[in-house]
């Protein structure tokens, strides 16, 4: 496994890993023991929407496209890149994916297992809440992105641009 400093992107808001998995050193011996590496070509799914979660990603090279299917439309949710942690949401909660995570770009992520996540967690019940504190900044920073980009919209009709 990589330096941990090197993993986190430069952007606001995004936290290095480091920094997410600040926990004594046998926590994080128990978590680096168990890391594995996982290589993605373009195209290829790294996990599908409604399957059981082996673990939390964290993405360290290349570019995935996160995509789920709700009300039979199907969406694109979104890029995640280099620094991102990937499915908080399936490792902390009831373990099923909540969307399909497909590789746009050559990519490669490391896995930190179910079961050794769930070991770490026993062993230092502060990560949960780490982890649980950077699931809300997720959705708040996802909250944000739909919000403006309803408001632009809504600036957009305003403004008599809109066909309808």
């Amino acid at each position: 496994m990589q330096p941990e400093a090197s993993f986190g992107r430069a952007e606001a808001g995004a936290h290095p890993l480091a920094e997410l998995l600040a926990c004594p050193p046998a926590t994080a011996d128990l978590l680096n023991a168990s890391a594995q590496g996982l290589e993605v070509a373009v195209g290829d799914a790294v996990f599908r929407q409604g399957e059981q979660c082996r673990g939390l990603f964290l993405v360290v090279t290349g570019q995935l496209l996160r995509k789920t299917e709700r009300l039979n439309t199907r969406l694109n949710l979104g890029s995640v890149r280099p620094g991102d942690l990937v499915e908080l949401a399936a490792a902390l909660g009831d373990g099923r994916h909540t969307y399909t995570l497909m590789g746009q770009t050559p990519a490669s992520l490391v896995m930190l297992p179910h079961e050794s996540l769930q070991q770490a967690f026993r062993a230092y019940p502060p990560l949960r809440m780490q982890l649980l504190q950077e699931l809300a900044r997720e959705v708040s920073r996802g909250y944000d992105a739909c919000c403006a980009t309803r408001m632009a919209g809504i600036r957009h009709r305003s403004n008599g641009t809109s066909a309808g």
